[in-house]
């Protein structure tokens, strides 16, 4: 991938991250795609050579898919 490229898709996967993660209130499926957003920025971390920031990302998706699994179970448990 290209410089340019690279620099395109980091764009539009932090871009993504932040618009899932400001709408993480609005249902959990945006919980998940704010996880999915981490995933996407850490590929671009380390496609743009800054693996700190891939390794932070990963981190971060992780913390994201637990907060999704715990408001699962919440809303889930809350059903019964």
């Amino acid at each position: 991938m290209s410089g340019i490229g690279v620099t395109v898709f980091g764009v539009i996967a932090v871009t993504f991250m932040m618009a899932t993660y400001a709408a993480e209130r609005q249902h959990r499926a945006f919980v998940l795609a704010f996880a999915v957003g981490c995933l996407l920025s850490s590929a671009y971390g380390f496609l743009a050579g800054a693996w700190p920031f891939g390794v932070v990302e990963i981190i971060w998706a992780g913390v994201a898919l637990r907060r999704f699994q715990a408001r699962t179970r919440a809303e889930r448990s809350s059903l019964t």
